[in-house]
């Protein structure tokens, strides 16, 4: 038998982190090469300070890694903030006033940074890497004075990476925005509270030839500047589904779901493996450029006005860039981009027709569909199976589906593919009713929409929901999405 999974042990980790990275900036509302960049001076600057081997490679793993909890509290910055790319650009950016308007929600930024942490130092832990980039992640917000979050460490306390890949990315965002010399004043005024003295130092001795040099720095140079040997390991994919989708609460398992049933229905019209494989991989990473939208859009329930659906008619846009800067993702990334497109020309982001469209193409357009469909959304409940496949029906018998793709999607025997829940040999056990509650609050139901969905009291969620999160060692609902997904719990 196929294995849908084991087919991508091939994809090298520094080609998921280099897609994760590129989902981070876009989430951060940062050109696509910002983490790369920063990497790269924070390399720089770690080997400049002295610290040894370990911890620069622990330097270039936490650089590229630290906005991938990005995507799991974008709805906790859009419920207080609105649009959650527009105000963690501007705090980045250190824009006036933006310290005020941190300062003024108090509390509310506690929540928000211990589940980017708890998420980002998941991420860390299932790719396989260091104890040291897991544990930096877990800190990434912490500062030398100690007024960081989640745990308030101070100065040595905190991870000597965190503190470099701070000052480096203040570095890269600010020279960019800013100018050079502009952008090491607002470094200067940092020292001693954000970080050390001593790494402002160094970072100012050097600022001027490090910023000439990193100009002509190619895509290439920077896979050789900052994979490190644990990145030079295999995994899989399924992860950079799991983190897309951690984005809208509604989305959970979407990616997935998706990239099964693609590859499930491509596989009635022939038996060519790596064909399927790729079908899979793009059918999980079809969602790449969801992050640069805010979520806002995305949980609008009524239709969509002109100036969103122009954000919106750029994901796939995005989805192909990142296929440019990640490796082995590269292929299966432009076909992903095709996922919105339909063969009357009336789909985005090129308004492709029918020659260019291939049958890869075709087959994951309608699985897309089709999985969306019969999923829940903001402006609209679930269809049932017979409700989606009469509307998938009729988008083929207008032009727009592929009749043939359409034809096996709806068949017997090709439902919507999702995983359905496993126990795992060395993982938490458990029960089918705490993987029930689980699967709910994954979906963004609070404890009390969750007892009325499965007939229970609060309290015994609220039971159910402290025994997950003790057996998962996790704090936050998007954190135990993350872990029991990749697990294969939900």
């Amino acid at each position: 038998m196929f294995d849908l999974e084991a087919s991508h042990a091939t994809l090298r980790i520094f080609d998921a982190v280099r897609a994760l990275a590129f989902i981070g900036d876009l989430s951060m509302g940062q050109p696509t090469d910002h983490s790369l960049r920063t990497g790269w001076l924070a390399s720089r600057l770690a080997h400049a300070a002295g610290l040894e081997a370990s911890a620069c490679d622990t330097v270039r793993e936490v650089s590229l890694l630290r906005w991938s909890g990005c995507t799991a509290n974008a709805g906790g910055f859009a419920k207080i903030f609105g649009d959650d790319i527009a105000i963690r650009t501007a705090m980045l950016e250190g824009r006036p006033g933006i310290a005020e308007t941190i300062g003024g929600v108090g509390a509310a930024m506690m929540p928000l940074a211990q589940t980017h942490c708890e998420v980002s130092g998941e991420v860390a832990r299932t790719l396989g890497l260091s104890k040291a980039t897991e544990t930096a992640l877990r800190h990434i917000f912490e500062t030398w004075d100690g007024r960081g979050l989640p745990a308030q460490l101070a100065r040595e306390e905190v991870p000597i990476s965190v503190l470099v890949v701070a000052l480096a990315g203040d570095l890269e965002v600010f020279s960019r925005t800013y100018g050079v010399e502009p952008a090491l004043a607002l470094i200067e005024q940092r020292s001693g509270a954000r970080y050390p003295a001593h790494l402002v130092a160094t970072a100012t001795r050097h600022a001027g030839s490090w910023l000439a040099e990193l100009e002509r720095t190619s895509l290439a140079d920077f896979d050789v500047a900052l994979a490190t040997s644990d990145m030079q390991r295999m995994t899989s994919a399924e992860l950079i589904a799991d983190v897309i989708d951690l984005k809208l609460p509604w989305m959970t398992g979407f990616s997935r779901a998706v990239a099964t049933t693609a590859a499930e229905c491509y596989a009635q019209f022939t038996s060519d493996d790596a064909a399927r494989a790729l079908v899979y991989r793009a059918g999980l990473i079809h969602g790449i450029g969801r992050a640069a939208v805010p979520n806002d859009v995305w949980n609008l329930a009524m239709p969509l006005p002109a100036s969103a659906w122009e954000k919106v008619r750029l994901v796939p846009y995005w989805t192909e860039r990142a296929g440019k800067q990640t490796g082995a993702l590269g292929e299966a990334a432009v076909l992903a981009s095709f996922a919105y497109e339909r063969q009357d020309g009336s789909g985005y982001f090129r308004g492709a027709r029918d020659p260019a469209l291939t049958l890869e193409a075709r087959v994951l357009a309608a699985s897309v569909a089709w999985v969306a469909l019969r999923s829940t959304r903001p402006w609209r409940a679930a269809l049932s199976n017979d409700a989606a496949a009469h509307l998938l029906q009729g988008e083929a018998a207008n032009g727009r589906l592929c009749r043939e793709a359409v034809g096996a999607l709806v068949a017997e025997g090709i439902p919507i593919a999702r995983r359905a829940a496993r126990s795992t040999p060395q993982g938490p056990r458990l029960s089918a009713r705490e993987i029930d509650v689980l699967r709910a609050i994954s979906r963004g139901a609070s404890n009390k929409e969750a007892a009325q969905e499965l007939t229970m009291s609060p309290s015994t969620v609220r039971t159910h929901v402290e025994n997950v999160f003790r057996k998962l060692e996790c704090s936050t609902r998007a954190a135990a999405t993350l872990k029991a997904s990749t697990m294969g719990l939900i």
